[in-house]
């Protein structure tokens, strides 16, 4: 993480690793609408899994969609993808929000015992712990790397159009803060997640100019 700023105001950002295994996780599970808002796949894409929210095939049946057993399995597997759904927004929403960010990860294995009362959630980081956490390795240092080679420029795309506003306000900014998240989405775009939070996508803070472009009327509305 890093963060510029003055004593008035402060931008931080980073790539949070939770961040990364929770979507990782969400892709993986199939969960595609699940969100406040809901984000677009991770990239590069994952594949997913059905085996925590799919019902058995019964290919012997003769009717397997009113086959009474494969209709109570289907029945059974959407409560669980229902569940699982629920407990990972509750995760994603106590992740996002810095000020709500766990000091510690919550991603403990083996047991991953923050996640006693989220079965489903539990079972779904047991199973696929390894492949989440090479994946989100992996994105986690491409994130370092291109941070620390330009982390001249991108302060500058921050300080520089903060310094513009003020200039053109003829004044100093106002007290205010903003944590923005990038992460390795597959659409182009900034996501609104709390008061002060933000979620961008990878390419969108790779591009200089389309970062300023969307960062300058998000300072406009708050200094």
């Amino acid at each position: 993480m890093f963060v510029e700023g003055t004593l008035r105001w402060q931008v931080t950002e980073d790539c949070p690793w939770d961040l990364l295994m929770a979507l990782c996780l969400r892709d993986l599970a199939g969960l595609d609408d699940v969100g406040d808002p809901v984000l677009p796949p991770v990239t590069p894409a994952v594949q997913r899994i059905l085996s925590l929210t799919s019902a058995p095939s019964n290919p012997a049946s003769p009717h397997p969609s009113t086959d009474p057993p494969v209709v109570a399995a289907a029945g059974a597997a959407a409560a669980r993808k229902a569940d699982l759904a629920e407990q990972w927004l509750a995760w994603w929403r106590a992740e996002v929000v810095r000020e709500r960010r766990p000091l510690a990860t919550m991603l403990q294995p083996p047991h991953f015992a923050a996640f006693d009362r989220a079965i489903e959630l539990q079972d779904l980081v047991m199973i696929y712990y390894d492949d989440a956490y090479l994946w989100s390795a992996q994105r986690h240092d491409e994130y370092a790397r291109t941070s620390n080679a330009l982390h001249a420029k991108r302060a500058a795309d921050i300080v520089d159009v903060v310094r513009d506003r003020e200039h053109e306000l003829r004044r100093q900014a106002g007290y205010f803060r903003l944590d923005i998240s990038v992460l390795p989405l597959a659409e182009p775009g900034a996501w609104i997640v709390g008061p002060n939070s933000v979620v961008i996508s990878q390419s969108l803070r790779d591009d200089s100019a389309a970062f300023r472009e969307w960062f300058a009327p998000v300072v406009a509305a708050l200094v």
